[in-house]
């Protein structure tokens, strides 16, 4: 069964870090990229960054480019996003998922987590 557990959320001003987890299982990990997404009520889910099944190839969403990244423990299961200078735009639940084909393409579109909420306060 895949799974995956989002966490490391919470409050913080603007300017402020935050660093997000994500706990991957029931799949092969080690094989897949990942990617972190978030959204906000209203709107369409959004991907903020990516990494290959190696770690040596990351994506970024223009607008998150030098400030957030991500990363992955592959002996954990692991993916992380380092997320510095957060903007109160950025207030959303982020979710992590891994990538099937090409970046755009979600592998479990039915397997999503709770997510964790970031809250950047201006």
């Amino acid at each position: 069964q895949v799974q995956f557990v989002e966490s490391g959320g919470g409050l913080v001003q603007s300017g402020g870090s935050l660093r997000l987890s994500c706990a991957a299982s029931g799949f092969m990990f080690n094989y897949v990229a990942m990617s972190w997404y978030r959204q906000v009520p209203m709107k369409e889910r959004e991907q903020v960054a990516g990494i290959d099944n190696r770690g040596g190839t990351t994506i970024y969403a223009d607008s998150v480019k030098g400030r957030f990244t991500i990363s992955r423990d592959n002996a954990k299961n692991m993916v992380y996003l380092q997320m510095d200078n957060l903007k109160p735009e950025e207030t959303a639940v982020y979710f992590c998922n891994a990538v099937a084909g090409n970046w755009g393409e979600i592998a479990f579109p039915s397997s999503w987590g709770q997510g964790t909420q970031v809250t950047v306060s201006s």
